[in-house]
């Protein structure tokens, strides 16, 4: 071995660091999975009722996207060969984004290949250096390396703190300003007062980037979102507002989109690296979309399911909340965030429900703030009654058994 190998500083500290994720619970394994049938899936070959998935209408194997996919194989091939700039941009991915604004209801939409790298790239993309941007305290990952990517001025403000917020606003005096806030938040389940955050960018002319990942293809009229379930789309929709939505998620696909005024979109066009020099998404991907939108649509049975599943979990975890220190947080959506507390005991609730075959997540620092460890409990259309009750049952049984011993 060489001297320089002997002395590899990454190789000697890297053990270190993992050793002290493990003390503190907080390091992170994968496990692999296959689907069986409905809300059930195994887990390192072990069948298992999950409620972790973001499929929240369950059209992930639907067969209607699966057939346009097939379909789009056949036709496309199953890559796209290029960048949109280049030649990935095909007829498929075209007539999606006419879709994609159409059903939101905003005037032209641009579809990349990945929701992370959209929120990390079109930040950059709209504000820089000398320029403002302004953060909820709890927003998606994604967002927050947007932020540190644009090397923009950041400002956090206490989520969901609108006159904080303000005051942050009415301080500055750089002319562009951009306010980033996820729509429904992804770890607490709850949604944006967006009226109250458009007001305050109309008063302070601040461009409004809203990241819908977790709303989109749920909330609003025919499931078209969060900005249309708060009357903010078609005739009424603001021209500072960019509305980004992911389309792995209740689309049951992958990819992302962003949607807004002409000029926002094409400027993004011209100025996201992430669209530019990136292979664009398949057209198989773009044309199971479009079988995905329709559904979305017309199918509103799916999201009267999964409303009725989240009322049962919510009512059915009351008795549970006044003696076990567990708290529900207010959601009416697919994520249901129910905190523990300290990590340990989260993975030690995680561990009790998969013995009893059932996969459910703990969500950790420094993904969740320390001390609010909680499982993340994500609902579908998928899911029956049944399902329910016994994911209920179990944690009941579990609420009464000592943490070490679940």
């Amino acid at each position: 071995m060489s001297t320089a190998s002997a002395s590899n500083f990454w190789l000697r500290d890297i053990p270190r660091q993992l050793a002290a994720l493990d003390a503190a619970a907080l390091r992170r394994s994968r496990r692999t999975v296959e689907p069986l049938q409905g809300a059930h899936i195994a887990v390192d070959g072990r069948p298992m009722l999950q409620f972790c998935s973001n499929d929240y209408l369950g059209l992930a194997r639907h067969p209607a996207l699966v057939d346009a996919a097939c379909a789009g194989a056949r036709d496309f091939g199953v890559g796209s060969g290029g960048s949109p700039m280049v030649n990935g941009h095909s007829t498929a991915n075209a007539a999606l984004e006419d879709d994609l604004a159409r059903f939101v209801q905003l005037p032209r939409a641009l579809y990349f290949y990945a929701g992370f790298a959209t929120n990390a790239s079109i930040i950059p993309a709209l504000v820089g250096a000398g320029d403002a941007v302004f953060s909820d305290a709890l927003n998606h990952a994604s967002l927050i390396d947007g932020c540190r990517l644009s090397r923009a001025q950041i400002h956090r403000f206490a989520h969901g703190d609108l006159a904080a917020l303000e005051s942050q606003l009415a301080a500055c005096t750089i002319p562009r300003k951009l306010v980033v806030s996820d729509a429904v938040f992804s770890m607490d389940g709850n949604v944006a007062d967006i009226p109250g955050l458009l007001a305050l960018c109309e008063r302070h002319d601040a461009l409004l980037l809203l990241d819908d990942a977790h709303g989109f293809g749920v909330l609003g009229p025919e499931g078209r979102g969060s900005l249309a379930a708060a009357g903010l789309t078609g005739d009424k929709a603001s021209p500072r507002v960019l509305y980004m939505a992911t389309l792995s998620k209740a689309a049951g696909v992958s990819g992302a989109f962003v949607a807004g005024h002409e000029l926002l979109i094409e400027w993004l066009l011209q100025k996201t690296r992430s669209y530019t020099f990136a292979t664009a998404a398949p057209a198989l991907l773009a044309q199971a979309l479009q079988a995905s939108l329709r559904l979305i649509e017309h199918e509103s049975s799916l999201r009267e399911q999964l409303q009725a599943r989240i009322a049962q979990l919510r009512a059915g975890l009351q008795p549970l909340l006044q003696d076990t220190g567990w708290r529900l947080l207010p959601s009416h959506t697919a994520v249901q965030a129910l905190v523990i507390g300290g990590n340990a005991a989260a993975l030690d609730l995680m561990e009790g429900l998969r013995r009893r075959g059932l996969w459910v997540p703990a969500i950790r620092p420094p993904t969740v703030p320390a001390g609010t460890a909680r499982l993340r409990i994500a609902l579908s259309a998928a899911h029956t009654d049944a399902d329910v009750e016994q994911l209920l049952a179990a944690l009941g049984e579990l609420a009464l058994l000592p943490a070490t011993t679940s």
